[in-house]
């Protein structure tokens, strides 16, 4: 299955791009997800947390991805 990846701030940086396609085998959790994203891009575990929203909704570890679904990650936010 396609999933399209918007990634912002740092992990813009890590995956090169703010905008890349993943073709993953189904069913795919958030937290596979996010073991591929680490697999790819093992700079990712430099990141305490970050967060997944698919369809512009924050979605948690157990959430299954559907085919052609828009996922954003959302690294940690500092600031005062």
């Amino acid at each position: 299955m396609n999933i399209d990846i918007l990634a912002f701030g740092i992990a813009k940086d890590l995956i090169g791009k703010r905008l890349t396609q993943m073709t993953l085998e189904q069913p795919v959790t958030i937290a596979d997800l996010k073991k591929e994203l680490i697999g790819l891009f093992p700079d990712f575990q430099k990141l305490s947390s970050f967060s997944i929203a698919v369809n512009e909704e924050y979605q948690n570890d157990d959430y299954f991805l559907q085919p052609n679904d828009e996922v954003a990650i959302i690294p940690p936010v500092s600031g005062g």
